[in-house]
């Protein structure tokens, strides 16, 4: 199992205080009938002094929502636009979460607790502001399976059934609710910019830009970099490298988050909102995760060019504080910081050391290939060539020369990969649905959080070190 991690002492910070009479909107969470937990991730909880708890005042917290201590006095609904599947859409906003409190965690970085099916907000229109449990369940999985694959994910933190009967248009209704509370590295969204540029805003985004500078600390721009010295276009350059670290990390991990919109992309390239997401059962580029998206825009082979494209909504909300030369600069590099992303972390998951960008793309070009052919499943292709073994045709021609990494965890001596496809996903539901049995679930759990074990830290960005 995974080593826990030191347990930190609660800090809590609320820097969004500084920005909060113009970004969001006071708001009071919905009184459940019931807050009966259902999930608490102590693992996570430890690093920002959660994890001790009590059971009743975790029930408190992310249940009632009463407040932390010394922190947000009142939850707040954030205000943001954005581009849904291509349409720009003013009215979005917060509609069924809120960000709840702000803390350090054990390195030192500010974190976000934010909840989803916390009652309505100004901003949530006909919606009821509710989550089903199914969703949160699926949430859960996600997080962990992401987490465990080297994604740079928001983790779940807890999930708190709330007593009430939900009508869904894509469930068997009625379905049972929930609240769910996330840790993040942030929830501010392109779309937050996106906002801004709209109202004209200047003093906001500046402010806004300056804000992300210091609480998300990144690298700085190349040494010839247009503009450098520019807050707007440092960050630019900050989420470029995030973004395409993060497009890269869905393709090897085989994920297809499903809605892409520039309202789900979180500025610290920490992938969150998961929705209609999937696994791939077969390497698949045209393969969909929303039934709703009948065009493919989202489907798993056009999800670094989505995500780039969203990266480019970004740079025209900056246009408000610089000039595009150097916004469209730090554009450009997306593309070959994807591939060295995707090369570096293909070596990771394959268990191996990187060789050459040549060799790397020509591994990563025959290994596709060979997924394509067979029809095979992507967790169980990587887990039967681990370090190289089991290789034939085109993909042992190209791992020759390969140094393999430690694959000494016993994970790898498992006759089948820990996978999440749809069907998997839907067993551990059916357990909870027909007999409120949860313990598939913290099964599932406990053995993703071993595959994760075995694949060890994931390869850090360029820059990033």
């Amino acid at each position: 199992m995974t080593a826990e991690p030191q347990a930190a002492a609660y800090r809590p910070d609320p820097k969004i205080l500084e920005l909060a009479n113009w970004l969001g909107d006071p708001v009071s969470a919905a009184p459940f009938p019931a807050t009966d937990i259902r999930f608490r991730n102590d693992h996570a909880a430890r690093s920002v002094g959660l994890a001790g708890l009590p059971d009743q005042d975790w029930q408190r917290h992310f249940g009632r929502f009463e407040p932390l201590a010394d922190n947000l006095p009142q939850p707040l609904a954030l205000r943001y636009h954005g581009h849904q599947f291509r349409n720009y859409n003013p009215e979005i906003g917060d509609g069924r979460g809120f960000l709840f409190a702000q803390m350090r965690d054990d390195e030192g970085r500010l974190l976000d607790l934010g909840t989803k099916g916390s009652g309505r907000t100004p901003h949530s229109r006909a919606g009821d502001g509710r989550l089903t449990l199914k969703g949160a369940v699926r949430e859960v999985l996600a997080t962990e399976m992401l987490e465990a694959l080297g994604v740079n994910t928001s983790k779940t933190l807890s999930i708190i059934e709330t007593g009430e009967q939900l009508e869904r248009g894509d469930e068997p209704s009625p379905t049972r609710s929930a609240v769910m509370v996330r840790l993040s590295h942030g929830h501010l969204r392109i779309g937050t910019f996106q906002r801004l540029l709209a109202l004209e805003e200047r003093d906001h985004m500046a402010a806004l830009v300056g804000y992300c500078l210091a609480h998300f600390p990144g690298p700085p721009p190349p040494q010839d970099a247009p503009g450098r010295d520019e807050p707007a276009v440092q960050l630019m350059h900050q989420v470029i490298s995030r973004m395409a670290d993060l497009a890269a990390s869905y393709m090897v991990a085989g994920f297809v988050h499903g809605v892409l919109n520039t309202d789900n992309i979180n500025i610290t390239g920490e992938s969150f909102d998961y929705g209609p997401w999937r696994w791939l059962p077969s390497w698949d580029a045209g393969f969909t995760a929303a039934y709703f998206d009948h065009s493919g825009l989202y489907a798993f082979g056009r999800q670094p060019e989505a995500i780039h494209w969203n990266c480019g909504q970004l740079a025209v909300a900056l246009r408000l504080l610089v000039d595009a030369p150097p916004l469209i600069a730090a554009m450009e590099r997306f593309g070959p910081l994807y591939m060295e992303a995707v090369a570096r972390r293909w070596c990771w998951r394959l268990g191996v050391a990187p060789h050459s960008p040549t060799r790397d793309a020509a591994l990563v070009a025959a290994c596709e290939q060979a997924m394509r052919s067979s029809g095979v499943q992507p967790d169980s292709f990587f887990h039967r060539h681990r370090g190289g073994r089991d290789a034939a045709d085109g993909t042992a021609q190209a791992l020759a020369g390969y140094v393999p990494t430690d694959s000494s965890h016993p994970y790898w001596q498992e006759d089948t990969a820990e996978s999440l496809v749809i069907d998997e996903v839907e067993r551990v539901w059916d357990a909870i649905a027909r007999r409120d049995d949860w313990q598939p679930l913290h099964d599932k759990i406990a053995r993703i959080r071993w595959m994760g074990e075995a694949h060890g830290t994931p390869p850090t960005p360029r820059g990033h070190e």
